[in-house]
């Protein structure tokens, strides 16, 4: 995928959805993986054209796993004129060496995102913008069936009262598949996730069940989505609104 293609599937989340509104100040978490990084290059390439004028800046939240590479990150920030921030944190030995926990992913996404929402607003920001993928609404969806027994996914938009801040996540409309093809192509710093569980978590489950899935019965994965975008979740009704 030519970012070209990247920029116009991004401009299109961030316009059905209204994503950003003139003099928004945006944080792009920054994990190291490939779709962040997408996520990054986006945002910043969108910065350039887009009529409603917004600024960026990148933060990584470090977990602990041992010194995060995280030079090169820094670099790519610099040529796309992103400031870049590192916050350190003990999440890794607060999961798994005090408390040992056997399912550790929940808890480790809520301290994550709650370090990374904590530096968004002590840098100015008013919105954060995470980098899940067409896929991952997907997955979550399926995971919100098998395990809890509803038909849920997470929201194109959120406002988080508790911290004053709207999480967006303009990637909604990109396939996976697109993002490991730009990171080929456009060579990005992608760091190893250092993570003990990575790779054995509910989520990859749903993962390996979706490509399975869409082997089997070529298509189901546009359904599946096409299935979120015309459920009725409240959510998902601003699209229908806003392009009607």
């Amino acid at each position: 995928m030519k970012l070209q293609q990247l920029l116009s599937y991004t401009r299109k989340a961030i316009d059905e959805y209204q994503m950003i509104q003139e003099g928004d100040r945006i944080a792009v978490g920054i994990s190291g993986g490939k779709d962040s990084l997408t996520l990054l290059y986006a945002m910043a390439g969108l910065k350039r054209f887009y009529p409603k004028h917004f600024s960026l800046t990148a933060i990584t939240v470090d977990l602990g796993f041992g010194e995060m590479e995280t030079g090169e990150i820094r670099a790519l920030c610099d040529r796309l004129e992103v400031p870049y921030t590192v916050v350190p944190t003990q999440i890794s030995d607060i999961i798994f060496k005090e408390r040992g926990e056997k399912n550790p992913c929940s808890l480790c996404a809520k301290m994550r995102k709650g370090a990374f929402n904590e530096k968004a607003k002590e840098l100015g920001c008013n919105k954060s913008a995470y980098a899940h993928h067409k896929d991952d609404v997907i997955e979550t969806l399926l995971l919100s069936l098998i395990y809890e027994g509803r038909f849920h996914t997470f929201s194109p938009v959120t406002y988080l009262d508790r911290m004053d801040i709207t999480l967006i996540r303009p990637l909604i409309y990109v396939d996976e598949c697109d993002v490991r093809g730009f990171m080929k192509q456009y060579l990005l710093p992608v760091q190893k996730n250092k993570c003990p569980v990575d790779g054995y978590t509910r989520r990859e489950y749903a993962k390996n069940l979706l490509k399975q899935l869409n082997e089997e019965n070529p298509g189901v994965r546009e359904r599946l989505f096409h299935a979120i975008l015309e459920s009725g979740l409240p959510a998902w009704t601003a699209r229908t609104s806003a392009i009607r």
